[in-house]
Parts: C-alpha cells; sequence; structure tokens
C-alpha cells in the first residue's frame, strides 16, 4: 500500500511538469544568441523566454554561441536548419547585410521599435533601419585584478608587460584582438591594409608568450579565480566578474576601443518571421527590457527601459560610460570580403 501511494505521489508532483513540457505551440522559433545575454528566470530574475512563449503560444529553441566569426560560420554552412533570430555585432551585421543573408524587418509588427535610444538609430552598419534592431551595446576593454596589477592600468600596452608572463588573458575575437593591436601600432582597425595587418599579427605574435589562454566564456574563471592578472573582455561580463571577486576592475584604455552594438536580425531563410518579429516586439516592451538589461549588465539600447531599470545599474559607469569614454571608442565597420580573410587566417598564425 505504502508502495502504491509513493508512485501515486510521484505521479501528482510531476504533473505540472509534464503538462508544461507536453504543452502544444501554435508555432516555434529558433533563437540564436550570444552565451548568458537574455534573463533566463535563475536566481528569481525574469524569464524572458518563458514569459513570451506563455503569451502567445510560441515555443523558443534557443541555442548560444560565443563570436561573431563562429556564428557566422553556422550560418553559412548549416543547411539542414534555418534559425528566425541572430544577435551579431555591428560588422557583422553589415557583413550579412552585403552577403544577402538576412531580410528586412517588417517594423509595421513591432511597434515596440519606438522606444529604441535615437542615438542607437542610423547607424552605419544599417543606415536606413532596415535590417537590425538595437539590442545591447558595450565597450571592450581590460578586466585587471588590483591585487596582482600594481601600477595604473590605463593603456593596452600593458598587455605586452613581461611582468606579466602567463597571466594575461586574451580574447578569442580575431576582430577584437587584432583592433587593439592595431590600436597600439596607431593604426585604424577599420581601415587597414594587409601591411599593417602583418605588423599587428607580428606584434600579437610576440604577445603569445605572455598568455596564459586564448578564449571567451573561459574569461569568468580565469578572472574569478585569480588565475590572470589581466585580460580583454567586454564591459558587461566584466561588472558580473566584479560582482563576483571584490579585486576587479574594468578600464577602456586611452588609446580608443570598440564600442559595439549587437543587434537583432532576421535570417534570409528564416521559417518563422511573423513569430520572431513577435518576440523582438517583446523583448522590446519597457518592462521586459529593463528586467532583461539589469540581468544581461549591458548597455539597454531602449530609452523606455532607462527609469525602471535598478539606480545602481544605470549610475554604473562601466555599463552606462560617460561621454568621455564614447569619444574615444568607434564601431567597427565590415572590412571588405578579402582583407576580412586575410585577418582570419592571420589570427590563425597568431596561436599556432
Amino acid at each position: 500500500m505504502k508502495k502504491k501511494l509513493c508512485i501515486l505521489l510521484c505521479l501528482l508532483l510531476s504533473l505540472p511538469w509534464c503538462l508544461t513540457s507536453c504543452k502544444k505551440y501554435e508555432s516555434e522559433i529558433n533563437v540564436y544568441n550570444w552565451g548568458e545575454y537574455i534573463s533566463d528566470g535563475s536566481e528569481d530574475t525574469y524569464d524572458v523566454i518563458r514569459e513570451f512563449e506563455l503569451k502567445y503560444n510560441i515555443k523558443v529553441n534557443y541555442t548560444e554561441y560565443d563570436s561573431n566569426e563562429y556564428m557566422y560560420n553556422v550560418l553559412k554552412n548549416n543547411t539542414g536548419s534555418a534559425y528566425d533570430i541572430l544577435v551579431p555585432s555591428e560588422y557583422m551585421v553589415a557583413k550579412l547585410i552585403e552577403e544577402d543573408m538576412v531580410q528586412k524587418i517588417n517594423f509595421e509588427n513591432i511597434p515596440n521599435y519606438k522606444y529604441i535610444d535615437e542615438k542607437y538609430k542610423n547607424l552605419p552598419f544599417d543606415p536606413n533601419n532596415e535590417y537590425s534592431i538595437p539590442y545591447f551595446a558595450g565597450t571592450l576593454g581590460i578586466v585587471y585584478n588590483k591585487t596582482m596589477v600594481d601600477e595604473e592600468v590605463d593603456s593596452w600596452e600593458i598587455l605586452w608587460d613581461e611582468k606579466y608572463k602567463e597571466k594575461i588573458f586574451m580574447i578569442d575575437n580575431s576582430r577584437d584582438a587584432f583592433a587593439v593591436a592595431l590600436t597600439v601600432l596607431g593604426y585604424d582597425p577599420n581601415n587597414c591594409t594587409k601591411e599593417q595587418i602583418d605588423e599587428a599579427m607580428e606584434l600579437l605574435k610576440k604577445q603569445r608568450p605572455l598568455v596564459y589562454t586564448y578564449g571567451m566564456d573561459q574569461v569568468f574563471n580565469c578572472m574569478e579565480q585569480d588565475q590572470c592578472a589581466l585580460g580583454v573582455y567586454y564591459a558587461g561580463d566584466a561588472v558580473t566578474m566584479m560582482e563576483n571577486n571584490e579585486n576587479l576592475d574594468f578600464v577602456v584604455p586611452k588609446e580608443g576601443s570598440n564600442m559595439f552594438v549587437d543587434s537583432i536580425v532576421i535570417p534570409k531563410n528564416a521559417e518563422n518571421k511573423e513569430g520572431a518579429e513577435k518576440f523582438i516586439n517583446f523583448l522590446l516592451d519597457p518592462e521586459v527590457s529593463a528586467a532583461n538589461a539589469e540581468y544581461v549588465c549591458y548597455t539597454s539600447c531602449n530609452e523606455a527601459s532607462y527609469e525602471l531599470i535598478d539606480e545602481e545599474i544605470i549610475e554604473d559607469d562601466i555599463i552606462y560610460p560617460d561621454e568621455e569614454v564614447y569619444e574615444r571608442c568607434f564601431y567597427f565597420s565590415n572590412m571588405e570580403k578579402e582583407l576580412y580573410d586575410y585577418l582570419q587566417k592571420a589570427w590563425i598564425k597568431v596561436q599556432i
């Protein structure tokens, strides 16, 4: 009898899960986004995907990538499935538009677009606001451990200091890494030649013996666990690391850096454009956008969300830097294909 009661209790307890998992959705969308780039309900945060599914009865199949180049290669070579939403950075948006891999958005289906901050509209990668909608913005800089670095961190040149041999985390992103080296050399990362890329490659090769590892999301362990003294990474993730290790700080070097805008696009071969546009409009709801911004800790591009975001976050000068920082930063522009491919091959040579 006890055994039967136990079985019955287990069935009752599992019923809510079963009802949820067996729910029949009207349609589905496939979303391909950066890692840890949406509020997922953990630690009592807002669960964006779950709330969207409940409201619209559309299933969200959500997968992640860790670099624009990886996402691009998947999209270029993946003929077996179609994504309905991608979130590339500004130069990759331009590349996808140029290669006819994304489609124009029907803004009549996205009334919440009116909440996007004007400074994130009409940007060079999509000057007429036809193909993309700004999601989050941020800067590239140096995360550093104040107990392991005994000098002011204000220049990219510290990444070549022998003092920090095998204590440097270097971002495994070709465009970002070469932008750092080209900037140190005094070149414009958006208007460089093959010869200048070669110079930057040699500079990065010179740095290689000092590098603890090249990576992306591995930066969290490296910096939070005091494995590295210096790390090249993005502002929003730096804030997360600083919350987990009080010895960390972040700076955008004086020479300047990339100011990125990650934007939502719909691939040309999307199978559910209508569902994708509903998801985009949902993300742009000011309350949803604010909850998402508080989780992600990057600069929200939704002006209406600012007054709803926690004041401590809005006043954080890493997440929302002052104009002086913006003035020395630059957006990446799309490189012509031959030069882009040349840079990708050079990045491979740096690491071998």
